[in-house]
């Protein structure tokens, strides 16, 4: 188990975004933390009320968007809108080139979430969306597959061998995890411990096939599980 220690990540403070990179981005440069597999970026923004990203564009690559609190007004060039909540999970493939935008869609509350971009199997593909809710109780002491090549499971699909699980877990509670491959677990919230390791939020661990993976919530934990080839 290789641990990525959350306050070592990149920090970025635009005033009206802070924003911490785990791998790789933007004007943080890390040659030792490129990416892990075809996950290539993990980044943590907190938007001021109000606030957000204008529209730009991106090419060739899975974006996907996780709301851990507030809500965030989605728009895209292909006539997709949509606001995100909590448990929500977002897949934007860019494809061939797509514009889009992403504000707070409070003029109150914050909005923190996680934005994850995964390199895509297949180039030149037409841009497309897909977004689904997670409620609370299909997370809750499990591990619920939300990302996955065909969209089994009534999952998001995504144009890469990926599989991503969500879980949430109360001190001391746990499950049995999904069969993984290449793994990457992060910490979104609260406090967990992973093969005896005590893991906060903003943490991470990167697993080898075949090497055990034992998880217990420590403190409200909230979990991302990448499953990649």
């Amino acid at each position: 188990m290789l641990i990525r220690a959350g306050n070592e990540r990149g920090y970025a403070d635009h005033g009206w975004l802070r924003s911490r990179h785990t791998f790789s981005f933007a004007n943080y440069f890390d040659p030792e933390h490129m990416g892990f597999r075809t996950l290539r970026v993990i980044n943590e923004d907190r938007v001021q009320a109000g606030q957000g990203f204008g529209t730009h564009g991106h090419e060739e690559m899975e974006i996907i968007s996780y709301v851990l609190d507030g809500e965030m007004a989605h728009k895209d060039s292909t006539g997709n809108g949509a606001v995100m909540r909590p448990g929500d999970v977002q897949r934007m493939s860019a494809g061939t080139g797509v514009l889009h935008s992403e504000f707070n869609h409070s003029s109150e509350q914050e909005l923190h979430f996680l934005q994850i971009w995964i390199m895509p199997a297949r180039h030149g593909i037409a841009p497309n969306y897909e977004q689904k809710a997670f409620p609370p109780e299909q997370r809750q002491g499990q591990w619920r597959r939300v990302l996955s090549p065909d969209g089994r499971n009534d999952s998001v699909s995504i144009n890469q061998d990926v599989n991503l699980y969500l879980g949430r877990f109360a001190a001391g509670e746990q499950a049995e995890l999904p069969p993984v491959r290449h793994a990457w677990l992060h910490v979104a919230k609260g406090e967990a411990v992973i093969n005896g390791e005590r893991l906060a939020a903003g943490d991470a661990a990167a697993f080898s096939p075949g090497e055990p993976i034992e998880v217990a919530g420590q403190r409200d934990a909230e979990l991302l599980l990448f499953d990649l080839a």
